[in-house]
């Protein structure tokens, strides 16, 4: 008879800590980018050697952190259909629904700003970048959107804004996602009166979901 050795299976309260060290990181890190291993591992209520018994190191938690975000955005922009009304308007419901995942976004932008992670984030985020380029696009072709720039410029000035708006704000403010949403339409080209008239004709983008 052959003796057969069980698969081990991870803990469920290794799994519950590895959980609760990714929620801890992405709320210290919105709050402060440079936060140390010891800080975030308070945050969870862990020691840091339970940290790194998740983790081998800082970065790999904030590649994980990365990752789970990019991952998040992608399929937003994935499951929202572009073509399906003005660009403005499309503009507008990506970026609320972007915000709707307010706790990724904000650790998402601020890992973006530490310059070791730039193009890690870059790349998770490509699918994200590359369905906001070709939306801008459509918005300059038919002259919804501002033609003083060049699209990809565009593309990254509004991206730069919602990232510079979304650091500043906090997430829990019921003005957040209009605030955001309105910063946008106004780097893409609106006045304050037409960014008005979208959200008011299309109060979707900027309700809870």
């Amino acid at each position: 008879m052959t003796d057969t050795v069980p698969v081990r299976r991870p803990r469920k309260d290794a799994a519950a800590n590895r959980a609760g060290l990714l929620v801890a990181a992405a709320r210290t890190l919105a709050v402060d980018p440079g936060a140390s291993v010891d800080a975030i591992a308070r945050a969870a209520g862990l020691s840091r050697r339970a940290l790194y018994g998740h983790f081998d190191d800082r970065d790999a938690l904030l590649r994980e952190l990365i990752a789970s975000g990019a991952q998040r955005f992608n399929a937003i922009a994935d499951d929202l259909d572009l073509a399906s009304g003005p660009a403005p308007v499309v503009l507008a419901r990506l970026t609320g629904r972007l915000w709707g995942e307010a706790s990724h976004v904000q650790v998402a932008a601020a890992i973006a700003l530490d310059e070791r992670h730039v193009e890690e984030s870059a790349a998770a985020l490509a699918p994200l970048r590359r369905a906001l380029m070709s939306l801008v696009s459509r918005g300059q072709d038919d002259g919804t959107l501002r033609t003083d720039v060049a699209a990809p410029t565009l593309a990254r000035l509004i991206e730069e804004t919602a990232r510079t708006v979304l650091v500043r704000l906090d997430a829990s403010s019921p003005e957040a996602r209009s605030l955001v949403v309105r910063s946008v339409l106004s780097i893409a080209g609106l006045s304050w009166r037409e960014a008005e008239t979208v959200i008011a004709a299309h109060p979707d983008v900027v309700a809870e979901v």
